[in-house]
């Protein structure tokens, strides 16, 4: 069968009306696969909707997955409704199966869903300006004081320690030293750089078992290209990509927007002279996310600055495990693409640490502010 008669195949199984024109492959995103289908309306005007097919292997329970994203789609566009009595909000719908669920199975299996789609927006890979900066924190920031009433009992962990940063450690040491691929000689300054910040890796986890930091529903994946902006005003209008909602701390969910906002070069850049940390940048989101979320308490904030360096390193060594694996999470459109993704990552952590105490005293400006 061919794509475009399998897409349709697929679309067809969701309560959309209008006649099938089309559908265009989506390729940013390094898990889920993505498309836009179109369809010809009544009125001769066309409709377009996200296809999303999830993937099985990462998402081992893809069921547990569209449990958690009908409960907070639902969750968020009832609030927004109450308090704004309109549809704009922070999430997206998600449109139902001919056969009343939320997802259909694909030919061949998987599980696949449909959103509506937001016309006029637009998502950046790098940000351009502090508005953008500030919005898409703002937004993150919203998300999580819109569900900080979500109790953790109705969310499922999909993905067992995510962002459990000493076991990503571990198992990053492991496979090093198994080195199934030949590969660990090549990255070992890479591999000692880590190492040396072995200390730093259980800073968040300890502090939430000792009960300083509360474990909230948080989104978890909040790069900057996970909100959509208005193409005109760069204003934010939604948070997407809600796979990986689950418990979690606020400060992950923070610490990867100053990941993938601070510094101007791309994820996967191989020149690591173009990878800053823009102090503006960082202020911007702190300011953006603060106003946004209300219900922050003292040691959330305390720890924001630190939240970034510790992401990036995290997100580093997951780049830097799935090299030394062979390329098997991520996808990859080169060879060393997870190589030149975690050098890129471990370059910024280099450098929030240049500026770490600097980050510091801002946030501890906004506090005495919010206070």
């Amino acid at each position: 069968m061919q794509e475009e008669d399998y897409i349709k195949n697929v679309v067809s199984q969701f309560a959309i009306s209008g006649e099938f024109i089309g559908s265009e492959v989506i390729e940013s995103g390094h898990i889920n696969a993505t498309y836009i289908a179109s369809f010809q309306k009544a009125d001769n005007k066309v409709g377009r909707y996200i296809l999303q097919r999830i993937n099985g292997h990462v998402f081992l329970d893809p069921l547990a997955v569209m449990k958690n994203v009908e409960m907070v789609t639902r969750h968020i566009n009832d609030k927004v409704m109450r308090v704004k009595q309109d549809q704009g909000g922070q999430t997206l719908s998600l449109y139902p199966a001919r056969s009343g669920q939320f997802f259909i199975t694909g030919v061949g299996g998987g599980l696949w869903r449909c959103y509506n789609f937001i016309e006029g927006c637009k998502t950046y890979d790098i940000v351009d300006n502090t508005r953008q900066a500030y919005q898409a924190a703002h937004a993150f920031g919203a998300f999580q004081d819109l569900v900080s009433d979500i109790s953790l009992d109705e969310i499922t962990e999909t993905i067992p320690d995510f962002h459990h940063t000493p076991r990503r450690y571990e198992r990053l040491m492991e496979v090093a030293e198994q080195d199934l691929h030949g590969r660990a000689a090549s990255v070992q300054a890479e591999l000692d750089f880590i190492k040396e910040r072995a200390g730093i890796v259980a800073k968040l986890i300890d502090l939430k078992e000792a009960g300083v930091l509360p474990e909230r529903v948080t989104h978890n994946d909040t790069k900057i290209n996970n909100v959509m902006m208005n193409s005109e005003t760069d204003e934010a209008v939604c948070v997407i990509d809600l796979d990986t909602v689950m418990p979690g701390l606020s400060l992950y969910d923070f610490g990867d927007l100053v990941r993938t906002a601070v510094s101007p070069a791309a994820e996967d850049e191989r020149d690591l002279n173009k990878v800053e940390m823009r102090m503006p940048m960082f202020e911007s989101l702190a300011q953006g996310y603060m106003t946004g979320c209300d219900c922050l308490c003292d040691a959330e904030i305390e720890n924001l600055a630190f939240s970034g360096k510790l992401i990036s390193l995290e997100v580093g060594m997951r780049f830097l495990t799935d090299h030394l694996e062979g390329d098997v999470y991520f996808k990859c459109q080169r060879e060393g693409h997870n190589l030149d993704r975690a050098r890129t990552q471990l370059k910024l952590v280099e450098l929030i640490e240049a500026v770490e105490p600097e980050m510091e005293r801002f946030v501890q400006t906004l506090q005495k502010a919010k206070s």
